[in-house]
């Protein structure tokens, strides 16, 4: 039975319309299933009890009522299950590879029924005394997981006089392992001691203390796991989101955390949605394999077009896609940008750059970029610094889930003042460009909203220029800059967080089709890219147009 790496194999060669992160998950586990991966395989013991376990479940109601999970789960929901129960580290076969599962799927696509089944499988296979949370934004959320659980039971003759259900548990009697529902509006979360835990519609929370609450309970269990499920909200900034951003993080490898899985169905183009039934595909693989899911997929996508009032509902709930959103789109994908890292540290010796500064508020990030034309007068050299409040470094580590004191070793960032920016070391810094580079600069340009005192003073030795903020003068440069990375004629010393603020980056059009980076839109923090943006400007407008510099404010 090899349903997962079939599903697997289907996704990488496109013979399944699935997204491109789940493609990329896809391409690491089959390259453990197939025994090529140096550090981890799967534990064939495990994989067998589960298969057998799964002929002794049975569906208790819907399209598949009397069969067994064995005949009924889909190909997605065997990948799901097996990478996370049964990837395993090669020196330790008894210790599971993955603590965190996040399932970003469509409603109808049997999400709770999966963990369902993965919190049935545990009550067999974790050791004695084991407990299993659900938390959600209420209790009724919190006991769909329970409910699910229940019925499989009781539908099951496998499993008669082996559970001992009660109205706030589900216990094991073999084991005596325990299943409780917990609620986030009503119950307390802490003191408790998960060996897993499931967190239902996250995108509905509010706060991701009853996430961490749980994660805090597993520091002293072996093999932890917290699944993490939701669709979409009609909102951007939730904690499902932020875990939904990890986890991209993790598979763009821009973040280095070899524990976290995720299958992520959220379609990667929004646009023509009344017409594509490929972002239907996407966002539902459940769909595919069920064709009356499909066709009510499709009415429903019928019903959005011709009456808006139920638009919102359908685009988050049945396509991944968060309505408010409709306007923007990523501006680049990094791992477009991550191929134009520099294998070598670039010589600016000699080079006349650019130099673009995004001095945000005070207690906020601020970066300065540096900018210049190779040797071929055709690709795009960069460098960009970022500035942080230094006694602010914990604290945005934990909100904007950043690993700050990481970056700032690496040198891809510097901490300065305390809890807000010292605009005296960013001033310092650029002084010192052309000393500590080699280099020449032409000019320095800036948004004179917070950048009026330090322009003053770096006016008394270069030439400065005010550049405005907007999207007839900003879309020349965003464009070219996208142009330059995805024909490879880009390179950068290597730098996470810019890579993360590419990754942030959102970009909107004016009525004319102008193009431009959205502070307010972004995903997070895009001030590295923004203040690159300002300096490709300059570069653009006196190097590859060849104006020549009056030195007057641009605009």
């Amino acid at each position: 039975m090899n349903k997962d790496i079939e599903y697997a194999k289907a996704v990488v060669s496109k013979k399944i319309n699935a997204p491109k992160y789940v493609k990329k998950q896809c391409r690491i586990y089959l390259r453990i299933a197939e025994g090529k991966d140096k550090k981890f395989c799967i534990n064939e013991k495990k994989r067998e009890q589960i298969i057998s376990l799964t002929k002794l479940l049975i569906i208790p109601r819907g399209l598949m009522a009397g069969k067994t999970v064995f005949e009924t789960l889909s190909g997605f929901q065997w990948l799901f299950l097996f990478a996370v129960l049964t990837v395993a580290y090669r020196e330790d076969m008894q210790l599971r590879r993955y603590e965190t599962a996040v399932l970003e799927i469509c409603r109808k696509n049997g999400k709770t029924f999966l963990i369902a089944i993965v919190f049935i499988v545990l009550f067999f296979i974790e050791p004695k005394f084991s407990k299993f949370y659900s938390v959600a934004p209420d209790g009724q959320l919190s006991r769909e997981i329970q409910t699910q659980i229940r019925e499989i039971i009781s539908s099951s003759p496998a499993l008669e006089g082996k559970f001992k259900i009660r109205r706030d548990d589900i216990l094991c009697l073999i084991n005596q392992n325990d299943y409780i529902p917990l609620s986030f509006s009503t119950s307390r979360l802490d003191g408790k001691l998960p060996n897993a835990f499931v967190a239902d519609e996250v995108g509905a929370l509010t706060t991701n203390y009853p996430v961490e609450a749980m994660r805090s309970g597993q520091l002293t269990i072996k093999n932890k796991l917290g699944c993490i499920i939701s669709t979409k909200y009609p909102t951007i900034e939730n904690p499902f989101e932020d875990e939904v951003k990890k986890a991209k993080q993790v598979l763009d490898g821009i973040v280095d955390d070899e524990t976290v899985f995720s299958l992520l169905y959220e379609p990667d183009r929004v646009k023509n949605w009344e017409t594509d039934t490929g972002i239907i595909e996407q966002g539902n693989p459940l769909a595919l394999e069920i064709p009356e899911i499909m066709k009510d997929l499709l009415k429903k996508r019928h019903d959005a077009v011709i009456m808006p009032s139920k638009r919102e509902n359908f685009l988050t709930k049945h396509c991944n896609i968060i309505y408010q959103g409709m306007g923007t789109e990523t501006y680049i994908d990094p791992q477009d940008v991550i191929a134009c890292r520099c294998t070598e540290p670039i010589d600016w010796r000699g080079r006349t750059v650019y130099l673009g500064v995004d001095l945000s508020e005070t207690t906020d990030n601020t970066a300065v970029a540096i900018a210049a034309l190779d040797d071929d007068g055709q690709t795009v050299l960069a460098d960009v610094i970022g500035f942080i409040p230094t006694d602010s470094i914990d604290s945005k580590s934990r909100t904007e889930k950043i690993p700050y004191r990481e970056f700032i070793e690496e040198m891809c960032c510097i901490d300065c003042g305390n809890r807000v920016i010292d605009y005296g070391v960013v001033e310092e810094f650029v002084f010192k460009i052309e000393e500590v580079y080699g280099c020449n600069i032409a000019v320095i340009g800036f948004d004179r909203r917070n950048a009026m005192s330090s322009a003053q003073k770096w006016d008394e030795q270069y030439e400065t220029s005010e550049i405005r903020q907007h999207s007839s003068i900003l879309h020349s440069p965003t464009k070219l800059l996208k142009e330059k990375i995805l024909q490879g004629k880009f390179r950068y010393k290597a730098n996470r967080l810019l890579e993360l603020n590419f990754q942030n980056a959102r970009c909107r059009f004016d009525t004319n089709k102008n193009m431009y980076v959205d502070k307010k839109r972004s995903a997070g923090k895009v001030d590295m890219v923004v203040a690159l943006i300002n300096a490709v400007y300059l570069l653009e407008k006196f190097e590859i147009q060849g104006e020549a510099i009056d030195w007057a404010v641009m605009v």
